[in-house]
């Protein structure tokens, strides 16, 4: 299990204990005011810190290794997310307080987008967060569980990523579904600099016997995690790359991949 369960999970899954979603937990710790913080600075300076991350690394300057050690930190204590499966999203709408749809602050500030609404806020009040940003606050919209589900599902079927992110850990305010314009993303894997999510808590796995070799989950795949081998002409998964997301599973013509836990 990872940090966060042992931490905060009362012996399951962190994102399945409810007191990290109550309302009595998010009025502590000043936690609204580091969410207004959090979206004013997502759309202004949290990417030229993550590219100028990237330089330092690339130019191997010596101040990069503490930066993404102190960075590391300061994410996990304040905004930290973990990749889910469809069927675990379900059970995060379910407990959460209330749910907002939200534009994607990633999407807005590395694409200029801001109708892009992808994310879900949970529990917290983004009619408020939102106040300093009309351009991003006219697009909120409070939705019943039904209509969540129905979404997460089409976004699944988008092939989007869904992850869970704390608002001063072990908070959880946000279900997001993504791409690779996740800043997360450009942050952990494609430019390695710092670490802002944990991998799921399952690994797919392809049964080569149902396999026919269709390449159809690579797709799907955000994390290069699938391979295909042109003797056997079949996949398989790489488990030290699989973020246990689940979506290669859409892939799947032949009901060939499953998810099983790591525990």
């Amino acid at each position: 299990m990872c940090e966060l369960c042992l931490q905060h999970g009362e012996g399951k899954k962190w994102y399945e204990v409810m007191k990290n979603y109550s309302l009595e937990l998010y009025a502590q710790n000043k936690r609204e005011q580091y969410a207004q913080e959090f979206l004013a600075s997502s759309q202004t300076t949290m990417l030229p810190r993550i590219e100028k991350m990237a330089q330092m690394k690339k130019k191997k300057v010596p101040l990069y290794h503490p930066y993404h050690k102190i960075g590391t930190w300061y994410m996990k204590k304040n905004h930290f997310g973990q990749v889910i499966p469809l069927e675990d999203a379900y059970k995060v709408l379910e407990l959460a307080q209330s749910i907002t749809r939200i534009p994607c602050v990633c999407r807005s500030a590395i694409k200029g987008v801001k109708n892009a609404r992808y994310c879900f806020a949970l529990g917290m009040d983004p009619f408020k967060i939102f106040n300093g940003f009309p351009e991003l606050k006219e697009s909120l919209e409070v939705l019943t569980l039904e209509q969540a589900k129905a979404l997460v599902t089409q976004f699944d079927q988008e092939g989007l990523v869904h992850s869970v992110w704390t608002f001063k850990t072990p908070f959880i305010g946000a279900l997001c579904n993504c791409d690779q314009d996740c800043m997360a993303y450009k942050s952990q894997i494609s430019l390695e600099v710092m670490e802002v999510m944990y991998k799921g808590e399952y690994l797919a796995e392809i049964n080569p016997e149902e396999c026919v070799g269709c390449r159809n989950c690579l797709k799907y795949c955000q994390f290069g995690a699938i391979e295909y081998s042109i003797l056997a002409e079949k996949c398989s998964v790489n488990k030290e790359s699989c973020y246990g997301c689940g979506l290669c599973r859409r892939g799947c013509k032949k009901d060939a991949i499953t998810l099983v836990s790591k525990d």
